[in-house]
């Protein structure tokens, strides 16, 4: 396949250069693949060796449980909504120039849609080639989640069609390295059998073991990336026909609401409560879940559920150990089916688990649709 030029590919004059750069750490990864965690651990190690940090998420819509989920825990973060960090490139500049003049960064963690790809040449490259001076562009690495990495390039499938596990197989091809990541629940055998199918599919790209969770070769990682060189380089062929259906496969729902109730209620319970209902329901329609999240804000404690697999189990990743009378609480699901129907499903699941637990749900704003194509601000694909 050939690279497809791409509109929307002008050069933009590049802002007058500071008197400083700033280190630009994008981390990419299927939806589901653990990436809002492994930003806020590498946040953490990065602040405790004395860095200033600050974090920008992306994502198809606004009201995003990692936003929320982040800045809870005390992190600067800009958010750019809407839709990918290539299609919003000028958002993307100006949200890290927001960035820059409240905290003034040493360095910016970058987490782009899960579902993206062809990140080199509509990113990393427009970085390099017109904000050099700004920015300092680390190797870029791709976080793979070991349960959709195996079916995929063991050739099963991963739940999704074959278009959804392009944008996957395309999102490992660009990476400077592939980080297998949740190296603590796999064996032996599983983390071998993993490693020679990524070497097969991407020769020569380093393969890092990590664990957001329990930050096992974070060291290693922080190493890899402070590397400067030949790094994010990799410009796709990719046929963006295929890269745009496969998104569009995926129901895509943001919602946010109030819960109230008479009698102080776990904030934690009604969270799992909720994705564990939608798991069931979903399951029973044979729908994929890619990732399902949930979070719960309630003057100044918070609490975070989720589901990054049809066939895992439902996590309370982030207890709050609270109980509330009200709280705010938002909901994110991409899911291989119709998003009117995932909707619904949403929805049947919010209200079922409040009926259980007394609690009256009062929804502000709700966002559901599937991804348009991707329209590129840049695609620069010959490399510096």
């Amino acid at each position: 396949m050939s690279s497809e030029k791409l509109p929307g590919q002008g050069v933009t004059q590049p802002v007058a250069a500071p008197s400083r750069t700033i280190r630009f750490i994008m981390v990419g990864g299927f939806l589901g693949a653990g990436k809002t965690t492994t930003l806020a651990r590498l946040a953490r190690q990065y602040m405790a060796a004395g860095h200033t940090v600050g974090i920008v998420t992306n994502d198809q819509a606004t009201d995003l449980v990692d936003t929320n989920s982040l800045r809870s825990q005390g992190f600067d973060v800009g958010e750019v909504a809407g839709a990918c960090f290539c299609c919003h490139f000028n958002e993307l500049i100006a949200t890290l120039g927001q960035l820059d003049d409240s905290r003034a960064p040493g360095i910016i963690l970058a987490e782009p849609v899960g579902s993206c790809t062809d990140l080199v040449a509509t990113v990393v490259q427009p970085l390099k080639q017109l904000y050099s001076a700004r920015f300092s562009i680390a190797p870029y690495s791709v976080l793979l989640k070991p349960s959709h990495g195996l079916k995929v390039l063991r050739g099963e499938g991963s739940g999704f069609s074959p278009k959804a596990a392009y944008i996957l197989e395309k999102q490992l091809e660009e990476a400077d390295a592939v980080l297998i990541n949740r190296a603590d629940e796999l064996s032996s055998e599983q983390m071998q059998e993993l490693v020679s199918l990524v070497q097969k599919k991407v020769p020569g790209t380093p393969v890092l073991r990590v664990s957001a969770k329990t930050g096992e070769g974070f060291d290693g990682f922080c190493e890899f990336l402070e590397q400067e060189g030949i790094f994010g380089r990799k410009v796709l062929e990719i046929d963006y026909d295929i890269y745009a259906e496969g998104e569009a496969e995926l129901g895509w729902l943001n919602t946010s609401l109030t819960i109230r109730s008479e009698q102080p209620v776990s904030l934690d319970t009604f969270l799992l409560g909720v994705i564990e209902k939608l798991k069931k329901s979903l399951g029973a329609k044979g729908a994929e879940t890619a990732h399902l999240k949930a979070i719960g804000l309630w003057e100044g404690f918070f609490g975070v559920a989720n589901l990054t697999s049809s066939d895992g189990p439902a996590e309370l990743s982030l207890p709050s150990r609270c109980a509330v009378q009200e709280a705010e609480v938002v909901v994110n699901a991409r899911v291989a089916i119709d998003p009117e129907h995932l909707q619904e499903l949403v929805i049947a699941s919010l209200q079922a688990v409040a009926d259980e637990l007394g609690v009256q749900v009062t929804l502000r704003q709700t966002q559901s649709f599937r991804p348009g194509r991707p329209n590129p601000t840049h695609r620069l694909a010959t490399p510096v």
